[in-house]
C-alpha cells in the first residue's frame, strides 16, 4: 500500500510524478481559479504526465487510485471549470463520450472506435481548406478534425 504524498495532501507517493505541486497552485491562480485542495490535487494528476486524453471517468479512477477524496461530479465540474479557463480542451466523441485535452494547441486527433484511445495528429498533417463562411456576427474559433480508427482485423491483415 502506498504511502501518502506529504507534499500532495490525498495523493499517494507512488503516483508523484511530473508537474509541481506548487506548480499547479500558480497555474490555476494564473487562470483566475481559486487552489482549492480539490482542483490542485486533480490538476495534480490530470498534468503530472505531461500532454495526454482523460474522460472524467478515467481521472475519477486515478483519483480514487491516488486516494484523492472527490466524487465523480466534483470530477466533471473541475474538468469543466478548467475547460472554461483555458487549461483543457474539451473534445465532444459521439456526442456520448468527452474527453478532455491537456493540450491546448492547434492539433486534431485520431479515436480509435470502440476504445478510449485518442492520439494527436500535429495541424500540419492535416489540410482544411476553403472553410465556408462563418453566418453574420460570428467568427470561426477553431477547427477540430476527428479521424476515426478501427482495428484492422487479423484475417485481413494476412490476405
Amino acid at each position: 500500500m502506498s504511502e501518502p504524498n506529504p507534499q500532495v495532501p490525498g495523493i499517494a507517493a507512488d503516483a508523484r510524478q511530473g508537474c509541481p505541486y506548487h506548480d499547479v497552485r500558480q497555474r490555476l491562480r494564473r487562470v483566475g481559479l481559486r487552489p482549492t485542495r480539490q482542483r490542485v490535487s486533480l490538476g495534480w494528476l490530470l498534468f503530472a504526465r505531461g500532454d495526454r486524453h482523460v474522460s472524467a471517468e478515467m481521472l475519477y479512477e486515478e483519483a480514487m487510485k491516488a486516494r484523492v477524496p472527490v466524487s465523480l461530479a466534483t470530477v466533471y465540474n473541475t474538468l469543466h471549470q478548467f475547460t472554461e479557463a483555458g487549461l483543457l480542451r474539451e473534445l465532444a466523441i459521439d456526442g456520448a463520450k468527452t474527453f478532455f485535452d491537456t493540450d491546448n494547441s492547434d492539433h486534431h486527433h485520431f479515436v480509435v472506435d470502440g476504445e478510449d484511445t485518442v492520439i494527436d495528429i500535429p495541424a500540419a498533417a492535416i489540410d482544411v481548406a476553403e472553410l465556408p463562411a462563418a453566418p453574420a456576427g460570428y467568427e470561426i474559433a477553431r477547427v477540430d478534425v476527428v479521424v476515426r480508427l478501427r482495428k484492422i482485423e487479423a484475417c485481413k491483415i494476412e490476405a
